[in-house]
């Protein structure tokens, strides 16, 4: 995600600075790709809530269920996983804290580095999260889908601005200003307020990457200018969606290419939405496949013949997760910042298409994979993971300025200083979460309904 992020260590002495193999959440996904849940719950277009399924964790239920009329549940908990993965990524580069799991007894010594030091790519896994949930609706429906352009905009308008307003000004007010992060330079202080309150920071180098108000935004903006985009596709996909998503390919590949060819700096391409044209397509083409899958599986049927399809859905689930292990492994031992990006771009499809078949597996797999990704906490930590996502790696780097929690070296980082490395990963991430609640119901959720009746005032008053 970070594909934008210089690897160097020296690169983390200080609080602004990013860790080994980061892109700067900025440059790299950090995500969406925002993610999304810079892309939790998306809404579906001519829905309210696209992404879950029925409470009940029953596989009869969950096969059974109505098409574009339940949740599934499955991927609450994959977008948790997406945007912990991430989170971690980001506060790793500020505490250097190696994830080890040790069991001395059995000699186990397990390092989790490359998991961290390439956790930028699970941003894509989020916007392909985001392009599924954009389509299923039309998936299940046909040609007999329909999209109110004005609605749909206001909807995820409705959902994304309130507490990414929020979020930006408070950053603004309550860090850089008292800091003088912007160094006494008014003009570029507006533009970088307007351009994140508008979403096209993403277009210029100073905004985008250089910004103070956080590298995570980026995914938002990402996603977002998906959702302009939508309307124009879903004409596409509902009467040739195999054209559609080949020429999305197509120029997503293209565009790739001039870059690695091209360009001496990746930085401002890495993460621009024609660079994830490819994995909107495959989005859109999971959500056809779901759907077919929806209708095709046993309705109906005992434990003992369901089994069989149970067993297989799981073990595609974990033969995707081993690939995608393998494309991190490699990823995480990227020589260079250069190298990094290049292969972030060169193998995002791959990517992709494991985020793909973690996705689809799930809805389908064993009762206890179900119930862990699918369980109530998932959801709801999938309700403020959008706002969590926004906020961590800003306040990671806040709190290591304000040396909070206190440490003796300079740069305890460096130095490897316990307990401050484990104290400090902690409080970022607990912090992050209770303000991400917070925000969610204090602000966001307020904020669209507010939005929501400032719209019927409007609208009555023009029907009168």
């Amino acid at each position: 995600m970070d594909a934008g992020l210089d690897s160097s260590l020296a690169l983390r002495m200080t609080p602004e600075e990013e860790a080994p193999g980061k892109t700067r959440e900025k440059e790299a996904p950090e995500d969406s790709s925002l993610a999304l849940r810079m892309t939790r719950g998306e809404e579906a277009p001519g829905r309210t809530r696209e992404d879950a399924a029925p409470e009940d964790s029953s596989l009869a239920l969950r096969m059974t269920r109505k098409p574009g009329r339940t949740r599934i549940p499955e991927l609450d908990g994959l977008r948790v996983l997406m945007i912990f993965v991430v989170s971690w990524y980001h506060i790793w580069q500020q505490s250097w804290l190696e994830p080890i799991i040790s069991v001395p007894a059995l000699g186990i010594r397990w390092s989790l580095d490359f998991l961290v030091r390439s956790g930028y790519v699970w941003v894509d896994g989020t916007v392909l999260l985001s392009a599924f949930l954009l389509a299923l609706p039309l998936a299940r429906k046909g040609r007999e889908f329909s999209l109110d352009t004005g609605d749909f905009l206001f909807r995820k308008a409705r959902r994304l601005l309130p507490g990414f307003w929020f979020i930006i000004l408070v950053f603004f007010l309550a860090m850089c200003l008292p800091w003088d992060l912007y160094q006494g330079n008014g003009p570029y202080m507006v533009k970088d307020l307007f351009t994140h309150f508008t979403l096209i920071f993403p277009f210029w180098r100073d905004t985008y990457i250089y910004t103070p108000l956080g590298a995570a935004p980026w995914t938002l903006a990402v996603v977002a200018q998906g959702y302009l985009l939508f309307p124009l596709l879903a004409r596409g996909l509902r009467k040739r969606p195999v054209l559609t998503c080949a020429l999305l390919c197509a120029g997503a590949f293209g565009f790739r290419a001039w870059c690695l060819w091209g360009l001496a700096d990746y930085s401002m391409v890495v993460n621009t939405l024609v660079n994830f044209l490819d994995v909107y397509a495959i989005g859109f083409g999971c959500a056809f496949l779901f759907a077919y899958l929806e209708k095709k599986l046993p309705r109906e049927g005992k434990l003992k013949k369901l089994l069989p399809l149970q067993a297989a859905a799981t073990a595609v689930f974990f033969l995707c997760g081993w690939g995608l292990v393998a494309l991190l492994k490699h990823q995480a031992g990227s020589p260079d910042h250069l190298t990094l990006q290049g292969n972030q771009m060169i193998y995002r499809p791959l990517f992709a298409l494991c985020f793909a078949g973690l996705m689809l597996s799930a809805p389908f797999s064993l009762r206890p994979l179900r119930f862990l990704l699918g369980n109530r906490l998932m959801r709801f930590l999938s309700g403020v993971s959008m706002n969590y996502y926004l906020i961590h790696q800003t306040l990671a780097v806040h709190l290591k300025r304000l040396n909070f929690p206190p440490s003796a070296a300079e740069n305890p980082n460096m130095a490897g200083e316990q307990p401050w490395q484990s104290l400090y990963t902690l409080a970022v991430f607990g912090f992050s979460l209770l303000a991400a609640i917070l925000v969610t119901y204090l602000v966001e959720k307020p904020g669209g309904r507010l939005m929501e009746r400032l719209r019927t005032k409007r609208k009555n008053r023009e029907a009168a």
